[in-house]
């Protein structure tokens, strides 16, 4: 089944000022030479051969690569080096290899979960060692995603969609012991339904007919990402570099400062201990991004994170939080006072669940507000489980229409 590499042109191809920033040049604090020197054509291991970029971020670049040895086409990151880069790596295999190794064959949403299939170290400029890790191919981030429905954002039956496969991944991974910890739609991804890897494969027809722009460097190329073609199929949750394993039985409890910003859970924007609930929460915040087109929470003044606004927001949402929270978090005392009241200087926006939510109306409103008030709660333990999502009435309506659920494609 082994095939050849291909031959990329080395001329040929638009060449890019090389005073105008692009790419990863334009993240904050990039520095080159943590980036491994990629040129599209490079096989590395004798295997795999890079024909694309798809994108990039502060710990890697990621390509499309021909697997030579099994002739198809997969997907590749090239870490940077560094601690961050050499931490996410090795905790993305440890975690991909717990997940394999885990025998649920009738679980659905082991499916919905993507794992390293390869990783391997290269050496690059200045003797750097590089971590690579190598995956099977899927489409857009739900960011890019949504963008392509009116409003920049899911119908209420893409969302349902959306939201059952990713319930199945959590439910799985939370039973495994894993916290993903940095669920966002920047780290699901949508699959492909038959017939649409083609937009997979249309990044190597393309690099071969009319190369990529790119910056000519002295030591390196930097490339323009290819932008992939919308697909279709169930959503896979990516991404386990800042996942945390633990005992699924004990409910095993962890510590320190997670999340992306405006997803931090309450316990989290306390300093408190926590367990897979910070997940759930995600998922609650989540739906804003996908269904109302923009963030639940804004929690920045001044451009930085604002934990007192954040926290003023939550209760506008939510209401006061509970007794128990206060009793349980000392950190409550500079919020609110022992009966529960807002003692901050931030005012508590004038606003509610209710008219936040403008894209619905009547029982389907209801419902879609119940769903997440059901993960959006003060306290984690009254926050629902995945698995007890899987029935919610919201959800349901979806299913009623379209059957059980998709049938499994693994991807």
């Amino acid at each position: 089944m082994s095939t050849q590499p291909k031959v990329f042109r080395t001329v040929g191809f638009e060449t890019l000022p090389t005073d105008k920033p692009i790419e990863e040049e334009n993240l904050p604090n990039y520095k080159a030479e943590r980036y491994y020197a990629v040129r599209i054509g490079q096989v590395l291991q004798d295997r795999y051969q890079i024909v694309g970029k798809l994108g990039f971020g502060g710990g890697s670049t990621v390509w499309a690569c021909r697997d030579l040895k099994e002739d198809r086409l997969l997907t590749i990151k090239i870490c940077t080096t560094g601690e961050r880069g050499t931490k996410d790596a090795l905790q993305e295999v440890a975690i991909s290899n717990h997940i394999k190794n885990i025998d649920a064959p009738d679980h659905p949403g082991k499916h919905r979960l993507r794992v390293v299939l390869d990783n391997f170290e290269i050496e690059g400029l200045n003797a750097n060692r590089h971590h690579c890790l190598v995956f099977a191919p899927l489409g857009q981030p739900l960011t890019k995603f949504r963008r392509s429905f009116p409003g920049n954002a899911l119908d209420p039956d893409g969302l349902r969609f959306t939201l059952l496969w990713v319930i199945m991944g959590l439910d799985f991974l939370h039973q495994a012991g894993v916290i993903h910890t940095d669920l966002s739609p920047n780290n699901i991804l949508v699959s492909f339904n038959p017939g649409e890897e083609r937009v997979f494969k249309q990044i190597e027809d393309l690099e071969l007919a009319n190369p990529t722009p790119r910056k000519v460097l002295p030591d390196r190329f930097i490339y323009l990402s290819y932008e992939l073609g919308t697909t279709h199929g169930p959503a896979v949750i990516t991404d386990y570099g800042a996942a945390r394993l633990g005992d699924p039985v004990t409910h095993e409890k962890h510590s320190g400062d997670v999340m992306p910003g405006t997803y931090r859970a309450p316990e989290v924007i306390m300093g408190a201990d926590w367990d897979s609930k910070i997940d759930m929460w995600s998922l609650g915040v989540m739906v804003w991004d996908l269904f109302e087109g923009g963030p639940l929470f804004r929690a920045v003044s001044a451009n930085n994170l604002d934990d007192e606004l954040h926290l003023a927001e939550m209760v506008s949402l939510l209401g006061s939080p509970p007794k128990k929270f206060l009793e349980r978090h000392v950190k409550s005392r500079k919020y609110w006072d022992s009966e529960g009241n807002w003692i901050a200087s931030t005012p508590i926006p004038d606003q509610s669940l209710e008219s936040r939510e403008t894209r619905l109306e009547g029982e389907e409103k209801q419902q879609l507000l119940a769903f997440v008030r059901k993960v959006l709660c003060w306290l984690p333990e009254d926050r629902k489980s995945a698995c007890q999502l899987y029935d919610d009435e919201f959800l349901k309506s979806y299913k009623r229409h379209e059957g059980d659920a998709a049938p499994d494609q693994t991807t």
